[in-house]
Formats: C-alpha cells, sequence, structure tokens
C-alpha cells in the first residue's frame, strides 16, 4: 500500500489553522501558551461589556506610551510628552534597595477590548480606506475620533527607526504570533506587566523593596492604543535588558511590581533626548538608561 504523506501533512494543517481561527482569544492563548500566565493587563481587555469602549481625546499621552520605551531619532518626539504623564528616567546602576522615586503608573484612558482576530481582519486598518474605517464605526469624519484614529494608522505605517522591528498588533492571536516569532518559540516565552496595587490619581514617592531581579536580555514590548478596539504597538529593539523591581509607597504603603527597561546603547539616540536632559549624560553604550513601563504595556521576553 502507497502512502500519501505530502496530502495527509496539509490537509493537517489547514485543519490545525481552521482549528485556531475558531477559538476565542482566551482559548487562542491557552492552545498557544499552556505554560505561560496571562497578566491581568491581557485579562481585562477579554471581556466586552464590562468596560466601556471607544477613542478617547488624549491622543498626546497615549502615543508618549510608544516614545517613553524607545525614544530616538526622532526630531520632533519631544512635542508628546504631557506634564501629567511623568516619565522618571534612571540609571541602571541606581536600581539598590531603598532606591526612591516620585512614579505615577497609568494605564491608557481608552477601554476598548479584544475582538477576535477573524473580526478584526475583515475590517480594515489601513490610511488609504479611512473613510470606510470610519463609517464602520459610525465615526464623524472631521471629529476628533477620526484624527485620533488616523494618527494611530499612521504611526503603525510607519517605518520602524534603525534597529527597531515593529509590528501593530490588531488582535490578542497576532500579538502571540509576532512576540513569539521574534524571540525564539512558544514553550521559550513568558508575558509580563507592571502591577500596582491600586491605582492613585498623582505622582507617589516610592522605595525598592530590594533592588532589581533581571529577567530578560530581549524582549518585545506591547503598548496599547487609543483605538475603537483593542490595538496593541508592538516593537522589539536591540540593546535592552529587562528588570521586576518591588517597590512600596512611602506615603500609604502601596505595592507594585514594576517592569523596567534598560536601554544599554543609547548612540542612535536624539541627544535633545529628555532622558539625556533628566539624567545629565550623553548618547552612547557605557550608562543604560532605564525607566518603568505603565501597567497595560505588556513586556514579552524569552525564559
Amino acid at each position: 500500500m502507497e502512502f500519501h504523506f505530502l496530502p495527509i501533512f496539509a490537509f493537517l494543517s489547514l485543519a490545525l489553522v481552521a482549528i485556531h481561527a475558531a477559538l476565542t482569544p482566551e482559548a487562542y492563548w491557552k492552545s498557544v501558551l499552556p505554560n505561560t500566565p496571562m497578566p491581568k493587563a491581557i485579562m481585562d481587555l477579554l471581556h466586552p461589556g464590562k468596560r466601556k469602549a471607544g477613542v478617547g481625546t488624549n491622543i498626546d499621552i497615549d502615543i508618549s506610551n510608544i516614545v517613553r520605551y524607545y525614544e530616538a531619532a526622532s526630531d520632533n518626539e519631544d512635542q508628546f510628552h504631557d506634564t501629567t504623564n511623568v516619565v522618571a528616567y534612571f540609571l541602571e546602576n541606581d536600581m539598590k534597595p531603598g532606591m526612591t522615586m516620585n512614579l505615577h503608573f497609568t494605564k491608557s484612558k481608552n477601554a476598548a477590548t479584544f475582538l477576535p482576530r477573524q473580526v478584526v481582519e475583515s475590517i480594515p486598518f489601513s490610511s488609504n480606506k479611512m473613510q470606510q474605517i470610519l463609517d464602520h464605526f459610525s465615526v464623524k469624519t472631521y471629529s476628533t475620533e477620526a484624527d485620533i484614529m488616523k494618527q494611530i494608522i499612521e504611526l503603525c505605517e510607519k517605518p520602524g527607526i534603525e534597529g527597531e522591528e515593529k509590528y501593530c498588533a490588531t488582535s490578542l492571536e497576532s500579538i502571540i504570533d509576532f512576540s513569539t516569532s521574534k524571540l525564539g518559540n512558544y514553550n521559550n516565552v513568558q508575558a509580563i506587566a507592571t502591577m500596582v496595587e491600586k491605582e492613585t490619581a498623582q505622582v507617589e514617592k516610592y522605595y525598592s523593596i530590594a533592588g532589581a531581579k533581571m529577567v530578560g536580555e530581549d524582549a518585545v514590548v506591547c503598548h496599547k492604543q487609543n483605538y475603537e478596539y483593542a490595538v496593541f504597538y508592538c516593537h522589539k529593539t536591540r540593546a535592552t535588558k529587562e528588570y521586576m523591581v518591588s517597590l512600596v509607597g512611602t506615603g500609604d504603603g502601596t505595592k507594585a511590581k514594576a517592569v523596567a527597561i534598560c536601554h544599554t546603547d543609547t548612540s542612535q539616540w536624539d541627544p535633545k533626548n529628555l532622558a539625556f536632559q533628566w539624567l545629565k549624560v550623553k548618547p552612547g553604550n557605557t550608562l543604560p538608561i532605564c525607566h518603568f513601563l505603565n501597567e497595560d504595556d505588556i513586556v514579552w521576553i524569552a525564559n
């Protein structure tokens, strides 16, 4: 009897794709990443109806989430900074027990949740089809919401800077696929995010309980954007280290486990970058510059 393995293999591959396409985002996570705990930041985006969706109006703060992670070549990135969104830069060797810092961990004002991949793939996501997108969501053409959505799409279409691999993920499934593809394989990846015991409306002083624990030297970081459904700007950049830092507020004792990103090579950054002004250092690769990530930033690291 003659066996034709290639057609059988092709059939099984198509069947597997069909099964994955039929899964909910949460089920897809469990099927692909059974040994990877899901961060609360993602869990909160899986249940439509519990949070009010829709585009907000604070586009500057939402875009600054990206700028904080990788501030580099653009001459006009400083325009995205806002004094209400505190950026606390520090040097890697500052992460010691007892380190104190004024911090304000925030979440995006946009509460849109994930849609299944098969749904979002049926909706255009291109600046060439902007009117069709606005019509789909019943957004007025010349409204603030329309401007915000257009800026997000254009940001996603803009080429990455040197050394950056970027991708705008429009579903949880696509976040998983992009992040794991950049970090090796499904069995060698974990997702982490900053966790704060309770939200505060203002800057708080925190101190480090036991210094920092390095958890990775290779990462994909995804930042939630201000869109009609959950969209994340994901990018992998070179020369970073990732840390988990246990913090306690000096006022009411609020606890936090914060993710810190340290950039070990800043030679390509804009010399006028806010980080250099803040720390009084120059671009280079001798003094790693670090900052914390907000609660809805997802960091993917290789185990």
